[in-house]
């Protein structure tokens, strides 16, 4: 008997490699493959059958007898590619998630791989930068840049010696698409950074993990040393973060790169111009390298048939929090947040009705169900006071209170700032002490009126993100959320 497990790390964390170890004992083929991103039917089981595989779950290693003497049918999930949950997917960037061994060349190749490498050597640099320029793609980190524009900046910056850096340093709560992709499909990323090489005229890359990620780190890694020969001349070294948060910032990602402390840098000039060790360095999350061999594959025209408005493609969406089906669903953009929410996340896995839910990481905004009509869309959630962000999407119940939450992201933020600037460095404190007198019940309305002005100087004082965005969870929960700070 044939079984495929995951060895994904959220896999592992519920028990996977228990059941294959199981399993493994009791004489059956264990072949350990990429997730399905069904994160709430883990560890997830699938059986080899005359017609095809068909998938268990959740399975511990105390079924695993029952499982192979077939009496375990109460877990019996079916084929998993027509689970109504993947088949109302669009994937592209996953479209191996699940089926292929993650560190398998063969099923690579079998599968599409190395078909945009091709396709961009063939191209050249200007016909690759275009192909990418049409399809829309934007970054997929959070800022929502278009790539073609910062792609074609770095190829006409005059320089010795130019970069590509994959911006792996996936720390916002709620999101697992950066380590998903790298863990289950590590070559995709490799390719694309490889292509993004030869566009720009780089020859060397770097992928910076954030420590926290092992399994991650050891599946690059490894698929490194596996297709060198591929990508060459291209290289690619692998690079380990501290867990400093704030290096997901891109100019403070290139000072940790080089050995120097993880602060943000003043722009301009920009990295694309002046970058890693003074070098023109194009620096892209994860999730968009990995949609740029699927757009040479298959041409800019057909990732941009995709998507609504501006926001062109699709977008791997992370489901977490009090969620009853939490996991990973890539989709084009112009599905509504409550869609998301309720059709395809199943609402609460409390029972309990939904109060908020924060989308964006922890410098997300909370939006309430009354803003649930709101469109998967960038521009859509700028027009609420909200960012897309990564797509990861965290889901509370009645039982929150939101004053603390927005108590939370002042303390956050106080952790986590480089401490470059002031309005970051300082108002964060300030604002977590503010915040603590507001839940003390101290003159509530004069101390959120204090707060309000901070979270202006915030947002247009810090010089990145970190303390640009955090007002946004602090002034989403008081104004969405009133009764909670009015206790």
């Amino acid at each position: 008997m044939r079984l495929f497990v995951s060895d994904d790390a959220a896999a592992v964390a519920c028990g996977a490699d228990a059941v294959a170890a199981r399993a493994d004992a009791l004489g059956a083929e264990v072949v350990r493959t990429s997730s399905w991103g069904l994160h709430w039917l883990e560890p997830l089981v699938e059986i080899e059958t005359d017609d095809g595989r068909i998938g268990y779950g959740p399975v511990a290693a105390a079924d695993v007898d029952a499982l192979l003497a077939g009496e375990l049918e109460q877990r019996r999930i079916g084929d998993i590619a027509s689970h109504p949950f993947i088949r109302r997917q669009t994937r592209l960037t996953f479209a191996r998630a699940g089926r292929t061994r993650p560190l398998s060349l063969d099923d690579y190749a079998a599968t599409g791989g190395w078909a945009g490498l091709e396709q961009a050597r063939a191209i050249g640099p200007e016909a690759i930068v275009q192909q990418v320029t049409t399809s829309g793609l934007r970054g997929r980190g959070g800022a929502g840049f278009p790539a073609g524009i910062k792609w074609e900046t770095a190829r006409r910056a005059a320089g010795p010696r130019k970069y590509i850096v994959c911006n792996a340093d996936e720390g916002d709560s709620g999101t697992f698409a950066d380590r998903m992709l790298m863990e289950g499909d590590p070559f995709c990323l490799i390719e694309g950074m490889a292509i993004a090489g030869l566009a720009v005229g780089a020859d060397k890359g770097f992928v910076y993990i954030r420590s926290e990620y092992p399994h991650a780190i050891a599946k690059m890694e490894a698929a490194v040393r596996l297709c060198a020969h591929l990508v060459a001349p291209f290289e690619i070294e692998v690079r380990v973060g501290a867990g400093a948060y704030v290096c997901g910032e891109e100019t403070s990602l290139l000072n940790s790169l080089e050995g120097k402390r993880g602060e943000v840098r003043v722009k301009p000039p920009l990295p694309a111009i002046e970058g890693l060790f003074g070098r023109p360095t194009v620096v892209n999350n994860v999730l968009t390298l990995a949609a740029v061999p699927w757009i040479l594959a298959n041409g800019g025209p057909a990732y941009a048939d995709f998507g609504s408005g501006r926001s062109r493609g699709t977008m791997p969406v992370q489901l977490a929090g009090n969620i009853r089906h939490a996991g990973l669903f890539e989709t084009a953009f112009g599905l509504t947040l409550g869609e998301l929410v309720h059709d395809i996340g199943g609402g609460t896995a409390s029972g309990r009705p939904v109060k908020a839910v924060q989308v964006g990481g922890p410098l997300g905004a909370y939006f309430p169900p009354s803003l649930f009509d709101t469109v998967l869309d960038y521009e859509a959630f700028a027009a609420r006071d909200g960012l897309v962000g990564h797509a990861g999407i965290v889901v509370f119940d009645d039982t929150v209170d939101m004053a603390r939450q927005a108590r939370f992201a002042f303390e956050f933020c106080a952790a986590e700032s480089c401490g470059k600037c002031t309005p970051c460095r300082l108002g964060s404190v300030r604002g977590y002490e503010t915040m603590a007198r507001v839940l003390a019940g101290e003159d509530a309305a004069a101390n959120l009126a204090l707060i309000e002005e901070l979270c202006e100087t915030m947002t247009f004082g810090s010089l990145c993100a970190l303390g640009g965005l955090t007002p946004y969870p602090v002034l989403s929960a008081i104004r969405h959320f009133p009764e909670d700070f009015a206790r």
